[in-house]
């Protein structure tokens, strides 16, 4: 399968099992005011850390999910994240954290979300509380044509770069390879250009989408992990939780879900849900 093809492929999956709402609990309309700013009795109920805004840590830049655009901040996480504040009626406001922070839950103290590409796992939801699946997002590894990194049995020895504290990081370790840190995905990708690693190891998602213009780089193991992607919140926030469900709801039946995975991901990544 040639690079370009391969790519394609990955990417349709990203919309294949995003949501799947039956048994939900889920908060209805009546949950946003009628402006911004203006709130109902419920949406105050909600506990929210700033009273009259939804605050949502983020690692920033993670592209496609969160970065800036100009002077714009923008991405699918954020397009996520907007809704919820429009249908609750409240003023957005988006706090770069570290992913460590944002993994660990200890960001919640400060924020009523965590919206950053996480993935959900069985020690996180220890300790956050997820919302329905948004996007399905395995993993990939990518290495330089002509790099002799074939496999992941090939890149074994091999300088092979991973975000810190992510699925990718964990997956590398349990597979043998002794990978690389870096504190954000940016990082991550810029020492694969610079020649720092000779691979990288990490979701799909954020990979395909910074070697999609740059032929030189090709997928040399596609690894199916299953994971999916969710939006977090404190144990104790079961009605913000039932908003957020509300409102992915809400996107997914009126198409907004589908048009912001083809602005982000391509228009194969809607291919899944036909």
């Amino acid at each position: 399968m040639t690079p370009s093809r391969t790519r394609l492929a990955l990417v349709a999956v990203l919309g294949a099992g995003s949501l799947a709402l039956s048994g939900c609990a889920v908060l209805g309309p009546q949950l946003g005011g009628s402006a911004a700013g203006e709130t109902t009795p419920l949406v105050d109920s909600l506990d929210l850390v700033n009273p009259g805004q939804l605050t949502v840590c983020s690692d920033i830049p993670y592209p496609p999910f969160e970065f800036m655009q100009g002077s714009d901040l923008v991405g699918y996480d954020i397009d996520i994240v907007q809704r919820i504040a429009d249908d609750l009626g409240i003023p957005l406001s988006v706090v770069d954290s570290s992913f460590e922070a944002i993994e660990s839950g200890s960001s919640l103290t400060g924020c009523d979300i965590n919206a950053s590409s996480i993935s959900i796992t069985e020690a996180r939801q220890q300790i956050m509380a997820f919302s329905v699946p948004y996007l399905d997002d395995d993993l990939v590894l990518v290495a330089e044509e002509g790099s002799g990194i074939t496999d992941l049995e090939s890149a074994q020895g091999k300088r092979v770069g991973v975000q810190a504290a992510t699925t990718g990081e964990a997956f590398a370790e349990e597979n043998g390879l002794a990978p690389i840190q870096f504190e954000d995905g940016g990082m991550q990708m810029e020492a694969l250009r610079a020649g720092t690693v000779e691979a990288v190891l990490g979701n799909q998602s954020v990979v395909l989408y910074n070697v999609k213009d740059d032929p030189q780089y090709e997928v040399v193991a596609e690894l199916p992990t299953g994971e999916q992607l969710g939006v977090a919140v404190a144990p104790d926030k079961a009605k913000l939780l039932s908003a957020v469900n509300a409102s992915l709801q809400g996107m997914e039946e009126d198409g907004t879900l589908d048009e912001s995975r083809a602005r982000w991901f391509g228009e194969a990544a809607t291919e899944g849900d036909q």
